[in-house]
């Protein structure tokens, strides 16, 4: 990947890391219920371990509260996500979303319609975090066209 003035980008990936008390229980649900590939697994002394799965494309949303607040309430209908919220694209967010709930996921809010035209399910899932899986009904230029869309100052949201 490079940047549109041809440079390599400073950063080539972002990892997320996350502690999870039931170990083997959050790799069996991010891993093999989701459908993550294991890219690496490390084990040290005092049975230290960590696997690293591959979640394709990495991509840092920043939103300030105002937006954070209006797409709980638009994918929930209230204020319940925390600071910290992963979400996942998918091709299917109705049948995924009822494989993660029958793999332990508490579902938070079925898929919905967002006004950004993708179909976004919210879920308490293993190691305490709360997830999104989203699918998009629109391709990228045609998401381009709706009210609120860009990228110089517009809040884009999955």
């Amino acid at each position: 990947m490079t940047t549109p003035d041809g440079t390599q980008p400073p950063v080539r990936q972002l990892r997320l890391v996350v502690e999870a008390e039931d170990y083997e229980a959050a790799l069996a649900f991010y891993r093999d219920v989701l459908g993550l590939p294991e890219q690496a697994a490390f084990s040290s002394d005092g049975g230290a371990r960590v696997a690293i799965l591959d979640a394709g494309r990495a991509t840092l949303e920043i939103a300030n509260p105002a937006q954070k607040r209006y797409i709980d309430e638009v994918e929930v209908g209230r204020q319940v996500a925390p600071t910290i919220r992963v979400a996942f694209e998918v091709d299917d967010a109705q049948a995924t979303t009822d494989r993660l709930v029958a793999a332990g996921a508490e579902q938070v809010a079925p898929p919905t319609l967002t006004p950004w035209q993708s179909l976004n399910a919210r879920l308490d899932a293993p190691a305490d975090l709360h997830i999104t899986v989203f699918q998009e009904t629109l391709s990228l230029e045609e998401r381009e066209s709706l009210d609120g869309f860009g990228t110089e100052g517009a809040g884009d949201a999955e």
